[in-house]
């Protein structure tokens, strides 16, 4: 699953480092030594922030759209990009392994398509999820 959030920047001229703050995830604060790495540091401090909200049956929150974020006076906006899958994969939260049966026809048809069945269950699951939680 990915998600986009604006985030918003400011860099301490004294410290010469970067805080980040997403506006749509209460109390999601991260910081770096570079611009680069406060992008990093806000990604993952974001992906486990929307991760918890899931875990514990909440929807992920709606991003703002960009223009209606009003920074204070030094920062500036720009989009940080959540791929979750991508972020559970790197830090070792295992997948669960499901099995299930279908068709031979639609089995000939799937591999003929070169379609990945985990994907597509993943990303219909993800939608009903989201239709009902939203």
């Amino acid at each position: 699953m990915k998600l986009t959030y604006p985030a918003c920047f400011f860099k301490d001229k004294e410290t010469n480092t970067y805080t980040v703050e997403l506006p749509d995830l209460p109390g999601c604060v991260s910081q770096g030594n570079t611009l680069d790495h406060a992008i990093q540091m806000g990604t993952e401090a974001a992906s486990m922030w929307v991760l918890r909200e899931l875990e514990i049956g909440k929807p992920a929150p709606n991003a703002t759209p960009i223009e209606e974020i009003k920074p204070e006076q030094g920062w500036f906006t720009s989009f940080l990009l959540l791929d979750l899958d991508e972020y559970v994969a790197k830090n070792g939260q295992q997948p669960i392994k499901k099995t299930f049966e279908i068709p031979a026809y639609l089995n000939a048809f799937a591999e003929s398509q070169g379609i990945n069945y985990s994907h597509i269950i993943q990303k219909q699951i993800t939608e009903m999820y989201y239709s009902q939680h939203s």
